[in-house]
């Protein structure tokens, strides 16, 4: 449980830790590929040290000395049958990737998490790893995990995603490294694109175009140094946080800024925020910048269509932002928050109308107007929130609390720690 109070202003510099889709990945490519894969930068999230033990049970070496992970990779056919079931924990991420590598292996495997991940949609993965000739079964014939892989040869196809979902298209693709020739996946809007991208600096043969994209079969794969940039998803409480508390100014370092992520920048800055880029670089193949923060006079905006994807993970705390915003905010197209970690279409707005926020929750999104006192300052005050043990819920009540009168007591903080160890002190650090 952690008690959040208002603050009067944050004021720091600040790093965030690494970016969680690029750190499962860098583990998951580094034990396909030959050689050692170093990353600087691993996040130490639960969900991503769920990664690290699946891989360790599959016979490889990973080793951690100082801030650098080190991934003993043994090919693409290197890895052996685990002895037991695999526990993905509460990582969607891991079990819908590792999915597509397990279909095309030589030994059966089983994968299951906890309670919440083991409710959570995996018939978006079953469907094309089947029109792959994959052998992979919902154990409890829901469509959901525990499931069971029969590892075996798979056959190329083109899967024309109904959704855009970096882990339905990542699934694919990384199946596709085992399949008679080339696998593509085409998305009705591109989602993030770190497993195109990453691969290639492996040496895979993958290419994009459009909303598609294609890989052929390697002979091989090659061990990288992989620099992680900061995770834009986690820097994206402190973004929020710095824009509705006045008297803030936070510059946040080294932070990735892929298009197919950045989606929040550019609302922010649809709806007049003052963020600045600077130090825009590329690093292993990702863009990546630090950003300065200040607070800002935000107004309403419509959040809709292709740019839902680069921003589906920042939704919650965009809905605070807009509940800070002068006039009116619509949020459509985003079906896919019901099955996030909870269904965070329910959840925000339950959790925003304790604290006196005027949201509507629609099928697919929201509807939002502020409230503001005679002076315009937002009106929002204190409340008992749980977060269905989701970690961005409980990341997105914090700046809330920071902003609301009164005491906010959110009663499942330790969920945080899938993405962000120690966020709640480094948000206390820069607080006045």
């Amino acid at each position: 449980m952690k008690t959040i109070y208002r603050s009067f202003g944050l004021q720091g510099m600040i790093t965030v830790p690494g970016d969680k889709s690029i750190s499962h990945r860098a583990v998951m490519f580094g034990a396909l590929a030959d050689g050692v894969t170093t990353i600087h930068g691993f996040l130490k999230g639960a969900d991503c040290l769920s990664t690290i033990d699946c891989f360790r049970k599959m016979g490889i070496q990973i080793e951690e000395k100082e801030d650098t992970i080190y991934v003993h990779g043994k090919g693409l056919h290197g890895l052996t049958a685990p002895t037991e079931t695999l526990d993905v924990g509460n990582s969607g991420t891991t079990t819908r990737l590792i999915s597509g590598i397990l279909a095309g292996q030589d030994f059966t495997t089983t994968l299951s998490g906890d309670a919440s991940l083991n409710s959570r949609p995996m018939k978006r993965i079953i469907t094309p790893l089947s029109m792959m000739n994959a052998d992979i079964k919902s154990e409890k014939g829901n469509g959901c995990a525990p499931l069971v892989i029969h590892g075996k040869p798979l056959t190329a196809i083109h899967y024309q995603s109904p959704v855009a979902s970096a882990q339905v298209k990542s699934c694919v693709l990384l199946a596709g490294l085992y399949a008679n020739g080339k696998t593509s996946v085409t998305e009705p809007s591109l989602s993030r694109d770190h497993t195109e991208r990453m691969l290639r600096s492996f040496g895979a043969d993958i290419s994009s175009k459009g909303c598609t994209s294609t890989i052929a079969p390697p002979e091989s794969l090659q061990g990288q140094h992989i620099e992680v940039p900061g995770d834009i998803s986690s820097a994206a409480f402190f973004i929020a946080a710095a824009l509705i508390t006045p008297n803030s100014e936070v510059y946040i370092q080294n932070v990735g800024i892929n298009p197919t992520r950045s989606g929040i920048l550019k609302v922010c800055e649809d709806m007049g925020a003052d963020i600045t880029r600077k130090n825009v670089r590329e690093e292993g193949g990702e863009p990546v910048a630090d950003l300065m923060v200040r607070s800002s006079d935000l107004h309403g905006t419509v959040i809709e269509g292709s740019i839902i994807p680069t921003l589906i993970d920042e939704l919650p705390v965009i809905a605070l932002m807009a509940c800070c915003a002068e006039g009116k905010t619509i949020i459509r197209d985003a079906h896919e928050l019901h099955v996030k970690e909870s269904d965070r279409i329910e959840i925000v707005s339950r959790n925003l109308s304790a604290m006196g926020a005027d949201i509507i929750p629609t099928e697919d999104g929201f509807l939002i107007n502020s409230r503001c006192d005679e002076h315009d300052i937002p009106i929002l005050h204190g409340a008992s929130i749980a977060c269905a043990m989701d970690h961005r819920i409980a990341m997105t009540f914090a700046v809330a609390g920071m902003n609301a009168d009164g005491e906010t007591i959110i009663t499942d903080s330790d969920c945080v720690d899938v993405s962000y160890p120690g966020f709640f002190s480094q948000l206390e650090s820069i607080s006045l």
